[in-house]
């Protein structure tokens, strides 16, 4: 006699085929759906998303890291340490957005928490790492608010920043997912100086508000313009032909905490804190809008 057979697992709890290529829309699905009733669970009805570099320390931080720099000079060849020191010059002199980064989200958060709605407002959002990410998070803290990150797994570990909800804490694989969930819920865009990533979320925001594909109006901030003017000419692609001028009006170079949580607040105001109540349980309008 044989001997009898094992049960074989349901298909959703057999891991290797959830991890397999065949699985993959399954683990798609999974960064939708997941986070889509965790914000329904924490009554998040739409964001304030904070974009920039994860390298910024903060002032105190970067004066440390220079000063390491200065007194472990033995045995480091003169380029090296020349190259050391001014990276950490200039972390010092970055150091600014990191303290501007938590100012704003202060500022925006002690406001938004007074707001009298069913559902939580304009909730400050990050990549939830470090750098502009955790100085975001951390004033939203500092101000009494949940704050929410969104990170990822990448090559080089990138741990979440202390200061973001727990409940609110979340890691994805996908990056279209991750970058799905932050223009889904947000009403607002902040981009401090950054990199490549910085950049990419930026103009895919700003391509989706020229094509018109937004449902919603994104109060955009580009925040820093002695940096920004370095790094972009916008005046350039207009010059070129290549984006009309009113495609400009899309954002606002910004330079101080105040100017920028002035401009938010008035613009999502006028925009988005209309006279009717949402029902509750109702989930914030596609990004996308709705054709027949």
């Amino acid at each position: 006699m044989s001997d009898q057979l094992k049960s074989a697992p349901v298909a959703y709890e057999n891991e290797i085929f959830l991890n397999s290529p065949d699985g993959r829309i399954l683990r798609m699905l999974s960064e939708y759906q997941e986070p889509l009733a965790r914000f329904r669970r924490e009554q998040i009805q739409d964001t304030v998303v904070f974009f920039g570099s994860a390298r910024f320390q903060g002032r105190q931080e970067a004066l440390k890291n220079l000063t390491a720099v200065e007194n472990n000079h033995a045995n480091v060849p003169e380029a090296k340490l020349h190259e050391d020191l001014k990276l950490a010059q200039a972390g010092i002199d970055m150091a600014r957005y990191y303290e501007d980064a938590r100012r704003l989200a202060y500022l925006l958060t002690k406001w938004s928490v007074q707001i009298p709605a069913r559902r939580r407002r304009f909730v400050v959002t990050t990549g939830g790492g470090p750098g502009i990410m955790e100085a975001a998070n951390l004033g939203a803290h500092e101000a009494g608010g949940k704050t929410i990150g969104l990170n990822i797994q990448l090559p080089f570990e990138q741990s979440p920043n202390p200061y973001v909800t727990p409940s609110l804490n979340f890691q994805f694989h996908y990056f279209f997912m991750r970058k799905f969930w932050f223009a889904y819920l947000a009403k607002g865009l902040v981009i401090f100086p950054g990199g490549f990533g910085t950049m990419d979320e930026l103009f895919e925001i700003l391509t989706l508000a020229q094509t018109d594909k937004l449902a919603k109006k994104i109060l955009v901030v580009i925040y820093g313009s002695e940096y920004w003017n370095r790094i972009i000419n916008f005046q350039a692609f207009v010059d070129a032909g290549t984006v009309s001028p009113q495609d400009l009006d899309q954002f606002k170079v910004i330079d101080s905490p105040e100017e920028a949580f002035e401009y938010l607040r008035d613009g999502l105001t006028k925009h988005h804190l209309g006279p009717a109540p949402r029902k509750v349980g109702e989930i914030v309008p596609e990004i996308a809008k709705t054709r027949p």
